[in-house]
C-alpha cells in the first residue's frame, strides 16, 4: 500500500506570537492560550493532551488523555498506577505532555517529572466521576490482555449490582499524577513555515528563561 502525501499543505495564518509580548512564567501564557482555545473553538477537545513516556521495553509510547487540573506547580491527570504508562512513570518519571489545537494552530510541548498526588486529591476527583465511570476503573486491568469484550461488560454488570445503592472507593490502583514542568515550548503556526517557537526553561533558582527558536 502507498499512498503520496508530498502536496498535502496547509497555510498557518491565524496568529502570532512575539517574544515581547509574552508573559515571564510560561503557566500565564499556558492559561491564556488555553482559555482563548475553550472560549473560541469549541470543536476542539480543550484539554485533550498527548501524555509521552518511555516503556520498560525503552521504547517511547504516546496517548492522548485528558489534563484534569492545571496549576502553578503543575498539571494534573488520572489514570491506573498498574497501567503500562503506569508503569512506565514508576521507572522513569520524566515525561512529555503535548497539545494540539487545530482551529488555533497552536501547540505547547512540556517536558516534566511526574509524581503522584496526594490520596486525598485523588479520593476528591475520584467521588466527583460518574457512577459509571468509577466502576469502570474497577472493571478494567487496563493494559492487560482481555480475552473479549463480554468479559468486560459482564464483570461492569456484576459490578453494578454489587455497588447498587452503595458508595464506591477509590481503588488503591487508580489515581492522579502532576507533571511538574522544567521545560514549556509555545508554537503558533505562521505562514511559510516560519513558526513562532518561545521556549521557557526552568532554572536551577527556579526562574523562567524564555527564548525564541528557530522553526
Amino acid at each position: 500500500m502507498e499512498k503520496d502525501l508530498s502536496n498535502y499543505r496547509k497555510s498557518y495564518e491565524k496568529g502570532e506570537l512575539l517574544l515581547k509580548d509574552t508573559p515571564e512564567n510560561p503557566l500565564e501564557l499556558f492559561r491564556s492560550w488555553f482559555n482563548e482555545v475553550d472560549q473560541h473553538f469549541p470543536q476542539d477537545e480543550t484539554n485533550a493532551m498527548t501524555v509521552s513516556t518511555i516503556g520498560l521495553d525503552g521504547y517511547p509510547k504516546n496517548r492522548v488523555v485528558l489534563l484534569k487540573k492545571f496549576t502553578y506547580e503543575g498539571f494534573i491527570f488520572y489514570t491506573n498506577y498498574q497501567s503500562e504508562k503506569g508503569k512506565a512513570i514508576a521507572n522513569n518519571p520524566n515525561i512529555c505532555l503535548s497539545f494540539f489545537w487545530h482551529g488555533a494552530e497552536r501547540q505547547i510541548i512540556i517536558k516534566g517529572k511526574a509524581e503522584k498526588i496526594a490520596p486525598n486529591l485523588s479520593d476528591g476527583y475520584f467521588e466527583s466521576r460518574p457512577k459509571g465511570s468509577q466502576l469502570g476503573a474497577l472493571a478494567s486491568n487496563q493494559s492487560e490482555v482481555v480475552e473479549s469484550r463480554d468479559v468486560l461488560e459482564n464483570k461492569l454488570k456484576a459490578l453494578e449490582i454489587a455497588y447498587k445503592g452503595k458508595e464506591v472507593e477509590r481503588p488503591e490502583f487508580w489515581g492522579g499524577y502532576i507533571v511538574k514542568p522544567i521545560s514549556i515550548e509555545f508554537w503558533q503556526g505562521r505562514p511559510n513555515r516560519l513558526h513562532d517557537r518561545i521556549l521557557y526553561t526552568l532554572e536551577e533558582n527556579y526562574d523562567w528563561v524564555k527564548k525564541r527558536l528557530s522553526p
